[in-house]
């Protein structure tokens, strides 16, 4: 897999409550954007990346192909880093309403496991077109389901950014699961609301067919969130799968 990431704080923040983390050797990939005041955000999505990495340390990921014990094995896992967040967040005056967005990525040979809690996304990029993987915890995001919003009137909506589900604002949590096949020459994109409220999905599209080496187009990607106003922070990381990923013993 060839990896690259990417995080900045924006022309507009005073700091980053944005974090990931890569585990290249268990192939797991994390995306957190942290909520709450103060610097209670950034406790919260550093504190998520962080668990995760650990409980995953510690529980070594079984490749079994199966993708419900794998689901299984996610579930376990976010909700004891939810009730960890929890805890904090209502052990410390400070951290009173902290919470974050989770993206999780496990890639195993031609499969691809996520799991998401909130608006930071995971995109498929193959043969010219960006998918969405994940779907958006958001307030208008749930009126677009009902039919009360088009998908063009949710993207102007200032209410868009209401996110309905993040890791430690309830004592329990019921992440979404999606599974997806992957080839060689495949992008997966993780990105915070940061990226993709700034660059659209066309202008994301023309930075990743420029066929640079994954780290340049994250940097790339960060830049053009900056250049379009750089309201948020921006983190991003992008996978490249390779034969050796699909065949490997």
């Amino acid at each position: 897999m060839e990896v690259g990431f990417k995080s900045d704080k924006g022309l507009q923040r005073q700091n980053n409550e944005d974090a990931c983390f890569i585990l290249l050797a268990d192939k797991v990939y994390v995306i957190a954007d942290g909520v709450g005041g103060g610097n209670a955000g950034e406790i919260a999505s550093r504190t998520a990346v962080s668990q995760i990495a650990s409980y995953i340390v510690d529980h070594p990921i079984e490749e079994t192909g199966d993708k419900y014990r794998i689901a299984s094995y996610f579930q376990n896992c976010l909700e004891r880093v939810n009730g960890h967040i929890f805890e904090m967040a209502n052990k410390y005056t400070a951290n009173h309403g902290m919470a974050t967005t989770i993206v999780v990525v496990y890639a195993e040979r031609e499969k691809a496991y996520i799991a998401n809690v909130g608006d930071s996304r995971a995109y498929l990029f193959r043969d010219g077109q960006l998918t969405q993987l994940t779907e958006d915890h958001t307030y208008v995001n749930t009126l677009v389901k009902a039919g009360l919003l088009t998908e063009e009137e949710a993207k102007v909506d200032e209410r868009k950014n209401v996110i309905t589900k993040a890791m430690g604002a309830e004592p329990e949590v019921e992440p979404d699961f999606f599974q997806v096949d992957i080839m060689p020459g495949d992008i997966i994109l993780m990105c915070t609301d940061g990226l993709y409220d700034e660059v659209s999905e066309e202008e994301i599209v023309q930075v990743i067919q420029k066929q640079r080496s994954m780290s340049d187009t994250c940097s790339e990607l960060v830049q053009r969130a900056n250049e379009n106003g750089g309201r948020d922070n921006i983190t991003v990381i992008t996978l490249r799968v390779t034969e050796e990923d699909i065949h490997e013993q």
